[in-house]
């Protein structure tokens, strides 16, 4: 069995992503996901008592009974503890601080690419497997930490890929009601439509968007883009 993850994400589309996104990469296990605070601290205390405790929680932090950094402060107290990310659009520096104070150990700011998912678990799983005895010496310990921070496999943001021109196609897809073509998301953004199109054709091969083909007149369809994150 791998690591055993619980999503902790109100939006089921977001939270069947991040699902999706977990089970693409090796070792680790969804194990649920949860809509709220409350039930995040009792699917950990129930799994506690059994044989296969939860080990790794994705926390969102707007849920919509508590703070998800609260969620991070009561699992802390637990034994065993599970270890806590954040992945979440909050990005105030007072959050993320106290994230880090409640125990977080990695912080992922939405919207952001399937590598960059990836890289932050990859992080994760080295430090695990760093610290895998009941006993570590300093130099593993420095060890198991930088490698929460070092690049696993290469870059979190893929070749070519600019995080700013990421982030701005991405919240104008994200908060458009209906599809929209390269060419529209490159009249709103102010980009080219070429580096639209190729911006839109990465969140659509991450799976956070998918094409919608629009039969006009001759010729092929126009490819126009749904979120769906």
């Amino acid at each position: 069995m791998g690591i055993g993850v619980l999503i902790v994400e109100d939006e089921p589309r977001i939270a069947a992503a991040h699902a999706e996104y977990v089970r693409r990469i090796d070792g680790f296990d969804v194990l649920t996901t949860v809509g709220t605070g409350a039930a995040a601290i009792d699917a950990v205390r129930r799994a506690a008592r059994g044989p296969s405790p939860i080990d790794l929680l994705l926390v969102d932090v707007g849920l919509p009974d508590m703070s998800g950094v609260d969620v991070a402060g009561v699992v802390a107290e637990m034994t065993p503890r599970p270890d806590v990310i954040m992945v979440t659009s909050a990005r105030d520096v007072d959050t993320v601080r106290t994230s880090v104070a409640r125990g977080a150990l990695l912080y992922l700011i939405k919207p952001f690419t399937f590598a960059a998912f990836a890289a932050k678990l990859e992080h994760y799983r080295e430090y695990r497997r760093m610290l895998g005895g009941a006993e570590a010496g300093q130099s593993q310990v420095d060890a198991a930490l930088a490698a929460l921070r070092e690049p696993v496999g290469g870059p979190a943001t893929p070749k070519g890929i600019s995080a700013s021109t990421l982030e701005l196609i991405t919240a104008t897809l994200r908060g458009a009601p209906e599809p929209l073509s390269a060419n529209e998301i490159a009249t709103r953004t102010g980009v080219s439509r070429v580096t639209a199109w190729r911006y839109l054709e990465r969140l659509s091969d991450d799976r956070v968007c998918r094409r919608v083909p629009e039969y006009g007149g001759r010729g092929r369809p126009e490819n126009k883009y749904l979120w769906v994150n």
